[in-house]
């Protein structure tokens, strides 16, 4: 018996293509920050899953030792905080520090403004950023943090500065 294929395979269609490109980008998306927690709290008691929260992460500056950025965050929690389906708030506040001697890593400059960190906070659109700006005239290091959509993304944001010695002036492109 002998059997005959005239017609290739249909082709994939579209809506296809682009969940499997939004899989893609979420598992590219997956362990890009270095974050550190510090702690957290409950916010509000779920009785099926984890409860929502606050939580505390700590992030070091890659390029520039000795400064570390604190952002406290809400956290979903209930059935869809635990699978990672849930969109966390927008809501995001930053404190950065010096933790030690501040230098900058392998003596590069940095550029005026350059985003440090980025954490999805939604299964696919939704990311929490962190940026560096520096202020040449004053010697310091401005951190803003603030979350984005793809579609439209949200105006509440925090900033935070760190002054850096005189004696030590900031390499800047």
């Amino acid at each position: 018996m002998h059997i005959s294929i005239t017609s290739p395979l249909p082709p994939v269609p579209r809506h296809w293509r682009r969940a499997a490109l939004a899989a893609a980008l979420v598992l590219s998306g997956c362990g890009l920050s270095s974050a550190e927690e510090i702690g957290a709290v409950d916010t509000v008691f779920k009785f099926i899953g984890p409860d929502h929260k606050i939580v505390v992460d700590a992030y070091d500056d890659p390029k520039v030792s000795g400064v570390t950025c604190y952002v406290s965050r809400a956290k979903t929690g209930g059935i869809k905080g635990a699978f990672g389906l849930a969109e966390d708030k927008s809501d995001a506040s930053i404190a950065c520090r010096q933790t030690g001697v501040i230098s900058f890593a392998d003596g590069k400059p940095l550029d005026k403004k350059e985003e440090m960190f980025s954490e999805r906070i939604s299964l696919v659109f939704k990311r929490l950023r962190v940026v560096r700006m520096v202020d040449a005239k004053r010697n310091t290091l401005v951190y803003l943090t603030y979350s984005d959509r793809l579609i439209e993304g949200s105006p509440q944001n925090s900033v935070t500065a760190v002054p850096v010695p005189a004696a030590t002036p900031i390499p800047v492109k």
